[in-house]
């Protein structure tokens, strides 16, 4: 079994760096068009994918809807599992706004997000549902960065913690009981187009 792990496409309010959490902030023009680069990628590389599953934002449910498209898979019906993290308060704030408001470490305060633990834990019951329910599929998930970033986190303890970029992509394969990365955060295909 492979998973193909995909951050949604660019958004307005990613090239304000605003954070958006679980606020339903759609794709812009540019996101759209990185997730046709991603799609003419996914057409032309050694993976097969049988199906795609996003979280239930439109950003991601967005992208997944061209790539699957693009390929020619179905879309399964999206598993609020993959949802961003909730930021609470500081959703749609930019850094400056954030610091204005709660200081320098305002990501230690209590401000109503979601925790590390919560995203992780339902980052890695979302993969062994995945494991227990489709063990022969390869599959394409489009989610969110904080939720990859914890996921990763959870996976890995702190041997990936690189930011992760706007539609990259990370494969993992299930070997025994782990899961081997066999790419990780890789955004050639949008380099590429710039070239």
């Amino acid at each position: 079994m492979r998973i193909g792990l995909i951050r949604h496409g660019l958004t307005d309010w990613n090239m304000l760096s605003k954070i958006q959490g679980q606020s339903d902030i759609p794709l812009n023009d540019e996101g759209r068009k990185q997730a046709e680069l991603l799609g003419d990628r996914l057409l032309n590389e050694e993976y097969r994918w049988d199906f795609v599953i996003s979280s239930r934002l439109s950003r991601a449910e967005e992208t997944g809807r061209i790539i699957a498209s693009k390929l020619n898979i179905p879309m399964l019906e999206p598993d609020p599992r993959l949802n961003e993290r909730s930021y609470g308060q500081v959703e749609g704030l930019t850094l400056a706004e954030r610091e204005s408001k709660w200081g320098r470490d305002w990501h230690k305060q209590e401000l109503g997000q979601e925790k590390d633990d919560e995203i992780q834990a339902r980052g890695l019951a979302f993969l062994e549902d995945m494991w227990n329910t489709h063990p022969n599929s390869n599959m394409l998930v489009i989610t969110h960065g904080g939720f990859l970033a914890q996921l990763y986190r959870s996976l890995y303890k702190d041997r990936y913690t690189e930011r992760i970029g706007n539609l990259s992509l990370t494969i993992l394969e299930k070997k025994d009981l782990d899961w081997v990365p066999l790419l990780y955060n890789c955004t050639r295909h949008l380099l590429e187009n710039k070239a």
